[in-house]
């Protein structure tokens, strides 16, 4: 068995001089569970789904019950599971009222034939498969850490993801997100589309987290894993991600684990909540500082 690396993150897009030392207790506590998780022999995959349900459901994130409603006032949630030992992939989109959509992803991707499920159909698809829905939407929902009741109109942004690589040599990246505050209803940024928002394969794991749009143009999850396997750094593949990010007038962050056990984060914002592990690495969280 070979050792293992696991990344969390909490969304890029946290403004300097605001104190998120909540999610970076909570991530802390994440990644020791992973940590845990790991040393017991658990699947890359049940690792991340097991990160992010915590994230969705805490409320101090920008995913789950942290999210905001969208224009026509009512909070719509994305979330993406990848395999990357399979590539198989599940993901959902503008669904409505789940508790843990990433474990919805996670169902589309082991209980249909598709990759997808949005809107209507995935709320039918979690409610026919047993999925815990929210159960009093008008109260459930919360403002996450760092984010003001007057800016909840506004186009601030926030995702939640995880990367791991378990101890078998298997990778796996998940992704969730309520999405932009503000959004117009139906919006679907990266978070759930396989390839921009979140990728995995035999060699990478990477999830993305920003201004959704520009990542979706820059290639984004995808772009980084092309570029690596193309014979970048991790540090590089990112980063041209990033920058093209950038240019494109936008800004992201994102993590990534390898099949050789390394880790890597990078954000072009102020600052990224994030948490990191491995076999030959102290557990690390933090949200400003690189």
């Amino acid at each position: 068995m070979t050792e293992f690396a696991i990344y969390l993150h909490g969304g890029a897009g946290p403004r300097a001089g605001r104190d998120y030392s909540e999610t970076e207790q909570h991530l802390s506590v994440l990644a020791e569970a992973a940590r845990k998780q790991a040393l017991a022999g658990r699947s890359a995959l049940d690792i991340v789904e097991s990160a992010v349900n915590a994230m969705e459901a805490s409320g101090l994130y920008v995913a789950g019950r942290g999210s905001a409603p969208n224009s026509a006032g009512y909070v719509e949630l994305d979330a993406s599971i990848m395999n990357g030992a399979s590539r198989e992939a599940g993901a959902v989109a503008c669904l409505r009222d789940v508790v843990y959509p990433i474990t919805v992803a996670r169902g589309v991707m082991e209980q249909t034939d598709h990759v997808m499920l949005a809107g209507t159909g995935a709320r039918a698809f979690a409610e026919q498969r047993g999925f815990e829905l929210v159960p009093e939407p008008g109260s459930y929902y919360r403002l996450p850490v760092g984010v003001e009741a007057s800016e909840t109109e506004a186009p601030t942004h926030g995702t939640v993801g995880a990367v791991a690589l378990d101890r078998h040599g298997r990778l796996a990246a998940a992704t969730s997100t309520g999405g932009t505050f503000g959004k117009l209803e139906g919006r679907v940024g990266d978070t759930p589309l396989i390839g921009p928002g979140t990728w995995a394969d035999d060699q990478i794991a990477v999830s993305c987290t920003g201004v959704g749009e520009h990542i979706i143009r820059s290639g984004g999850a995808l772009a980084v894993a092309l570029a690596y396997r193309g014979g970048a750094s991790l540090e590089d593949a990112i980063q041209s991600m990033l920058d093209e990010v950038a240019r494109l007038g936008g800004d992201a962050g994102a993590i990534a684990a390898t099949a050789d056990g390394q880790l890597c984060a990078r954000w072009n914002s102020e600052g990224m909540k994030r948490a990191c592990v491995a076999h030959d690495q102290p557990l690390r969280s933090a949200t400003f500082v690189s």
